[in-house]
Parts: C-alpha cells; structure tokens; sequence
C-alpha cells in the first residue's frame, strides 16, 4: 500500500492486518467489509480517493487509489487481488497488492513494489489475520443510520449512512467497488471518492523476489547515519 523506509513498514503492516483499521497510512480500507459487508470485487473495478488530514491542515492532500486487478483461487475458493496505490511526495508511486478470499475476507499474500525497483513479496502466514477476532468485534460498534443522497468530486450516490460509537461515519453505495466507500469523515481525516474505476490493471511488474526484513532494517539504519 518510494525508498526502504518507515512508510513502507507501516503500509506492510497495514495489509497484512485486517485488524488495522487506523493503519498508520491513513487508509482505513479494512473498515469497510466490518460495517456493511461489502467486500464486492470485479476485476477493473476501483476507486480513487482524495484523503484530507485534519489534525495536519498545511499537510496537502494525499491521494489514494484501490482496484482489483486480478481473479484467482485460493484451496478452491473464490480469491481477488487487491492492488492498492498511493503516490509519494517525492515522486512515483508506490504499489502493494493483496490476495484476498471472497467469502471470508482472509488475506494469502502480499506483493509491493516501490517506484523503480523489483517487486518483492512478504513473508505471510496462513490464517495469521484469522486469529484476531477484532474485525468481527468492530461490527457491534457501527451502526446503520439510514439511505442519504451524497455527492462527491466522482457524482452523486445513494449510500448508506453508518456511524460508530467512536463518531466515525462512513456512506457507502453498492456502486462502488472494491467496499463501497462514497464518504468517511472521522475525528482525524475526512476522505471523498474522486473517481470510479472501469479499467483498473495491474502496476506491478517484473519478477519477484522474496523479502528480506533485516535487509530493510540495514537500510533504513543507513538512512538514519548522519553524511560524514
């Protein structure tokens, strides 16, 4: 979900943990099959999003992009490869894609590729992100408020209003995939849709080597060392 950094640690985190749903990025993705179920993937579909940080006003706005890119099988069971965009501030974009089971929302694996290097996939374990059961938890703290128009940079939307005990709300439509998300405002960001995707493919290219955390940690301990 740019350079070996802390960025990329939190945004591996992030989709490796279904239970992190105030990941350190600002993507709430995994919010949104937990409030309505609506986890509908097609291949090409996506959504753009424009993420707008209230605790850090002079911060610009960050822009992020899902899509499912792909359909696969995972031990006979339907799985959609969710790919997820964000652009760095430095220039490029950064990429991760993540294989996910329809009918039980279970993460398989996890590929990333950060602007002008090779795609590297991340150590994942099976059935890791079932054993927290915070997702599921998180379902009793929203509630549904009812049917409202919304309109948005990307056209107007039937949506379904919910909200948490927290004071988070979320509009969702049926029309948008991959979750549904028209609209969230929560007390540390605001996000609106910008643009429905038709044509969504796949940016993550070239072969893929296997990830080494202690390499990234010796980079990032270099990153760190002030220039002689």
């Amino acid at each position: 979900m740019p350079r070996i950094s802390a960025m990329l640690m939190c945004l591996g985190l992030c989709l490796l943990s279904a239970a992190s749903s105030r990941a350190q990025l600002g993507m709430s993705i995994f919010e949104k099959p937990t409030i309505a179920s609506l986890f509908h993937p097609v291949v090409g579909g996506g959504a753009v999003y424009q993420d707008t940080r209230r605790n850090a006003p002079n911060d610009s706005p960050t822009t992020e992009e899902l899509s499912i890119v792909a359909k696969d099988t995972v031990d006979g069971k339907e799985a959609y490869w969710m790919e997820v965009a964000r652009a760095e501030k430095k220039g490029g974009t950064m990429y991760a894609k993540v294989l996910i089971t329809k009918d039980d929302f279970q993460f398989h694996r996890m590929v990333f590729q950060q602007p002008g290097q090779q795609a590297m996939e991340m150590p994942f374990h099976p059935g890791q992100n079932a054993k927290d059961n915070t997702v599921a938890k998180n379902l009793d703290n929203w509630h549904q408020l009812g049917t409202e128009s919304v309109t948005v940079p990307a056209g107007t939307f039937s949506c379904q209003h919910w909200k948490s005990d927290s004071g988070s709300e979320v509009w969702t439509s049926d029309q948008v995939t991959p979750f549904g998300a028209v609209k969230e405002v929560n007390a540390s960001s605001s996000k609106v849709l910008l643009k429905v995707i038709s044509d969504a493919q796949d940016h993550i290219t070239g072969p893929v080597k296997q990830f080494d955390p202690q390499q990234m940690m010796q980079q990032m301990q270099k990153q760190r060392q002030p220039p002689n």
